[in-house]
């Protein structure tokens, strides 16, 4: 039984780890606090892996969305509620890529914030169109964009300079520096376990059995493949972060500590201190990795409509609703850095809902059947979560202190 036919879907899941936010708050880091917080990287990706995986078995395993299966087994006040709050979770995921989206389009084209708006609007509606025309065509895409998100970022690191083997190694030990640090760690965890990725990655895998819940394929087959698409793709997305605190931590020493982390900063300092080729590598990451999240966001929205809901509205009608909080904040002229925080913000919310939910669904034999989670998964999976709550939930209020 061959495994490809399963792989795909957590490479479209990792472009949420990829977003805007995951720039800001790595390249913020690196600069600040070079290798130091190169370990919680590592963790939330490793949580992350775990997170994901679980979306996946919990789509393949019932033919349902973790959205459509609290709507079948909560009350529906419970499912109205939940689905309340993923709206805005997927309302503050577009705040945030779209403000990625149209600071690239301004780095690379000099476009004001408004124009860089509306391109980007339509950009999402084109992948969206992309997607209706077939999985494969937009699984590919979004590899593409990964790998051009981690290309760039690559590219910078290697021409900056300024890193050292010994530096990175000593970021994977684990400790602090003081209530700086500790906030951009909280930071790091809240923009690497993204709520909407986990509707969007049960979604994703429902049905890629053809008759239903997984009953025809063996579950370790399914686990087997399973674990390899979430290894590839989240391993990748965990590099490609990586490589954003290296580059933080690279433009920190070629600065001597002048730059602090701003996104449009940093294409400067590249221009004048490296080349145009380095700043034209920062912007079109920078650019893939608000446009291709931006399309990711709008997807998962759907899902979440449709699961929590039981009910569809044309794509391109739901796709224009979602995002016009986002349009109208950037065509009024709202602070770029300042609609980056209340994204977040909102985003640390809805983090918690989801791992519970998950860990609920998938410690359950009556849901997932053969794909049940052994008893010690399900506690390294509760465990995980209440660890990226309480630091999702902390965050808001170190944010607005």
């Amino acid at each position: 039984m061959r495994l490809t036919p399963m792989l795909g879907p957590a490479a479209v899941a990792a472009i949420a780890y990829v977003d805007p936010g995951n720039v800001a708050t790595n390249l913020t880091a690196g600069a600040t606090h070079g290798y130091l917080l190169v370990w919680v990287v590592v963790a939330a990706s490793l949580v992350a892996t775990l997170v994901q995986f679980q979306a996946a078995k919990l789509g393949v395993a019932t033919g349902r969305s973790l959205p459509e299966l609290c709507r079948e087994r909560l009350p529906r006040w419970a499912s109205r509620t939940l689905w309340a709050q993923a709206e805005l979770v997927v309302l503050a995921t577009d705040l945030a890529e779209f403000v990625g989206a149209a600071i690239g389009l301004r780095l690379l084209f000099g476009m004001p914030v408004a124009a860089a708006a509306l391109v980007t609007a339509a950009v999402s509606m084109v992948l969206l169109e992309l997607r209706r025309r077939g999985r494969r065509r937009f699984e590919l895409l979004t590899v593409a964009a990964l790998l051009l998100v981690g290309a760039g970022m690559l590219y910078d690191v290697v021409t900056v300079g300024h890193q050292t083997a010994a530096g990175l190694a000593g970021g994977l030990v684990p400790r602090l520096d003081g209530a700086q640090s500790a906030l951009l760690a909280m930071g790091i965890v809240g923009a690497t376990v993204m709520p909407h990725a986990i509707y969007l990655h049960s979604a994703l895998t429902r049905r890629l059995e053809p008759d239903g819940p997984a009953r025809r394929r063996p579950a370790a087959l399914v686990r087997r493949a399973l674990r390899l698409d979430c290894g590839i793709a989240l391993g990748g997305a965990a590099a490609v972060n990586v490589s954003m605190i290296a580059l933080g931590a690279g433009l920190g020493a070629l600065t001597a500590g002048a730059w602090s982390g701003d996104l449009a900063d940093a294409h400067e300092q590249l221009a004048a201190r490296v080349g145009g080729g380095a700043a034209l590598a920062f912007a079109v990451a920078l650019l893939a990795s608000g446009v291709s999240s931006s399309g990711i966001g709008a997807l998962a929205g759907d899902f979440v409509m449709e699961g929590f809901l039981g009910r569809r509205i044309p794509t391109r009608v739901r796709r224009l609703v979602t995002m016009l909080p986002a349009v109208a904040a950037l065509l009024a002229g709202a602070p770029l850095t300042t609609l980056l925080v209340v994204s977040q913000v909102v985003l640390c919310f809805g983090v918690p809902v989801a791992l519970f939910l998950l860990v609920y669904f998938c410690r359950d034999r009556a849901v997932m059947g053969g794909l049940v989670n052994a008893v010690a998964t399900t506690r390294v999976a509760a465990g995980a979560a209440f660890v990226v709550a309480a630091a999702g939930l902390c965050l808001p209020v170190l944010l607005l202190w």
